[in-house]
């Protein structure tokens, strides 16, 4: 049924940045709920079919409260606002403060991940690229070795094949790992100021650990993320799972959709996925196309190749 609700905002000294320049942030919570909207003033007039009018009202009022409390909005946040509209009840909850800047959930999927790394020891974060597994997770990591909760920060991946053949590249070991280690020194240098990393990490607070290199450790007192977990072995994943210590939190980020390992091994994810599913302590979240951040084209790609998967599969 088609209806038109009229809203007033009574604060015009934020309608600029809540419109958006040319009403751009208008557009586009019109594109996303199918609905249209005229604006005049401080009176906006949304019409549309009964459903998608109530999800445009209810993103552009937490966009509003957003504003009043002093944040800004982006486009990236009125997709967000969106997001969490077509869910009842549901809202990005408290952000991650880093040096650089708040980071907010920006889908409902990201909300109970983001539940999941504040009150979990161990999480694993499966989902496709683009859905924040990674991010999020450096992002509190970073949060809770500003705060003094964690005495450091150990990053962990995979580093080319599974077979993990460092000595074959030039350079030393900081050289061979970086360009594997790219996306999370990426979300550091989001959070922290430059300068910053490099005097934590050379006094240890951050750490960029191989996953070849973490046999028969034990690691205390820290927060331990590996990323890119579907590329490890059941026999890396055992071990590193292993080396959790005490007073330390662990985040295991992955994408099932994306394992380079040999035809016929197993992924060291999937392996404990199937394992510990029942173990207690433990928490999984699955993140989806729809908690995709990037450019809409992404969300697409990934919708688009998981059909054809479950295409093949059912054949």
């Amino acid at each position: 049924m088609s209806v038109t609700r009229r809203v007033a905002f009574e604060d015009n000294s934020v309608l600029v940045e809540l419109y958006g320049v040319h009403d751009r942030n208008l557009a586009r919570v019109e594109q996303l709920t199918s609905t249209k909207m005229r604006a005049r003033a401080n009176q906006l007039e949304i019409g549309g079919e009964e459903d998608d009018v109530a999800v445009a009202h209810k993103a552009l009022t937490s966009l509003y409260e957003r504003l009043k409390r002093g944040l800004s909005v982006d486009t990236a946040d009125v997709d967000a606002a969106v997001r969490f509209a077509r869910v009842d009840g549901a809202g990005s909850g408290e952000g991650i403060r880093t040096r650089k800047r708040t980071i907010n959930a920006r889908s409902p999927g990201q909300g109970d991940y983001l539940a999941a790394l504040r009150e979990r020891d161990m999480v694993f974060a499966l989902g496709p690229a683009g859905s924040g597994k990674t991010y999020l997770a450096v992002a509190m990591g970073v949060s809770l070795l500003l705060a003094g909760k964690v005495e450091r920060m150990v990053l962990s991946r995979p580093a080319g094949e599974a077979g993990e053949r460092l000595g074959f590249l030039p350079g030393d070991l900081k050289e061979k790992i970086d360009p594997y280690l790219r996306p999370l020194y990426d979300a550091l240098h989001d959070m922290v100021p430059a300068e910053q990393i490099a005097k934590r990490m050379e006094d240890g607070d951050i750490e960029i650990a191989p996953l070849a290199f973490m046999r028969g450790r034990t690691l205390s007192h820290c927060y331990v993320i590996l990323d890119e977990a579907q590329n490890t072995t059941a026999m890396q994943m055992r071990m590193f799972l292993t080396r959790l210590g005490e007073s330390s939190r662990m985040v295991v980020t992955g994408d099932p959709s994306q394992v380079d390992l040999p035809r016929g091994e197993k992924s060291g994810l999937a392996d404990a996925v199937d394992t510990l599913s029942q173990v207690e302590g433990i928490h999984f979240v699955r993140l989806s196309s729809k908690d995709v951040v990037r450019h809409d084209l992404v969300t697409r790609i990934v919708e688009a190749y998981d059909a054809r998967d479950r295409s093949k599969s059912k054949g």
